[in-house]
Order: C-alpha cells, then structure tokens, then sequence
C-alpha cells in the first residue's frame, strides 16, 4: 500500500499540465513549481517582477497549508529567473515570508518560463516534525 497522497487546493493556481501541485509521501511532501498565476483568474501577475514574486510565495503557501504545513516546513526551495539581476528582489521579499532557520536552496537563470512569467519556484517540505527537531551545528 502506498503512502502518497495528492495535494489540491484552489487556493493556488490549478495545474496547467500533467502534474499535481504537491504529491505528499509520508511527511515529505514534494511542491511543484508555481509562477505567479492568479488562482481565481488562471492569469499572470503582470505589475512588475515584485509583485511575481510575492504571488508565488502565497501560492506556495496555499499548496504548503494545504498538504498540513506552511512555508517554515520548507526545507529546500528552488528559485528559477529569467533576470538573475532579480535575485536580490528575491531575497528581500523571501526575507518577509521565511524567518531563521532558513531552507537549503538553489537560484537559477534560465531563458524562459511557462505563460512569460519571470519566476517560478518549488521546493520540498517537511511536516509533522516539532520546531525542537531543528538542528544546528
């Protein structure tokens, strides 16, 4: 018997392809990426590369809370940018989603990304564990 579970919520963009927004196994669960959709509207986020960013934190979030965790559980987040000039954009506004200790993660440029958004990310979270399991060395 399989431990996998689906995660879907319509607090976050539906899946545009053949995936899902999360596959939880055990108390890993596996986020695909999002870009900056409006889940209510399926469109992009088009008032500057800022407010991408923001709206694929709160799509993260909504698919996280979804699948019992939040982005605190996060414990690896992949960044992908068509400007890797926006990283430091990046930064600031992760600085207001996350707080210490932050999760491992990797920033990408790459040439294009789905519907022209100029960012997406995915990541992998850990639920069910305390906070006292952090560790620090």
């Amino acid at each position: 018997m399989s431990n996998k579970a689906i995660i879907k919520t319509d607090k976050a963009p539906e899946a545009i392809g053949t995936y899902s927004q999360a596959v939880k196994v055990g108390t890993t669960v596996y986020l695909s990426g999002q870009i900056p959709l409006i889940p209510e509207t399926m469109e992009l986020v088009d008032t500057g590369i800022e407010d991408q960013i923001e709206q694929v934190f709160k799509n993260l979030t909504a698919v996280a809370e979804a699948a019992g965790g939040s982005l605190q559980d996060m414990v690896k987040l992949n960044i992908f940018l068509t400007d890797l000039g926006n990283f430091a954009k990046v930064n600031e506004i992760m600085a207001k989603h996350f707080v210490q200790p932050y999760p491992a993660r990797a920033a990408i440029e790459i040439s294009a990304l789905p519907k022209g958004a100029g960012v997406e990310m995915d990541g992998i979270l850990e639920v069910g564990s305390s906070s006292s399991d952090h560790f620090s060395m």
